[in-house]
């Protein structure tokens, strides 16, 4: 499945942005765990947030505990990221990524070995 991330942009501290993460045409996440991480400059990718195939259930990083929110819509074949009280220490590339989940939880604490399809990155600047 081939990924495509847009909603980027600049933000004001504060604002809020929703990414979007669209799977190719014809493909189906029902037996997709999806993820979001992102890269700060100078820093290593880290993972944002998860959600499992399997039961629906979410990780996210206690940095953006209570202020994202991480969700799928299987029909549309898209994973959004709602990024509320944007802070500028989110500011970084953010990258949706995949991997088939049959068994077991990738979502448990998403390792970014374990995802082996990504989607271009979209850049969130959250800057006065």
């Amino acid at each position: 499945v081939q990924l495509q991330a847009s909603g980027g942009g600049l933000v004001q501290p504060g604002g809020s942005l929703r990414l979007s993460c669209a799977a190719s045409s014809g493909s189906t996440l029902n037996y997709y765990a999806l993820a979001w991480f992102r890269q700060a400059p100078g820093k290593e990718r880290e993972a944002v947030s998860c959600i499992s195939a399997r039961d629906d259930s979410t990780y996210l990083a206690d940095s953006v505990k209570g202020r994202f929110t991480i969700s799928k819509d299987n029909a549309n074949a898209t994973v959004y990221l709602q990024m509320n009280s944007l802070k500028p220490e989110d500011t970084a590339v953010y990258y949706c990524a995949t991997r088939v989940e049959r068994e077991g939880n990738f979502c448990w604490y998403p390792m970014e070995y374990e995802f082996d399809q990504w989607g271009q990155g979209t850049q969130v600047t959250v800057s006065s």
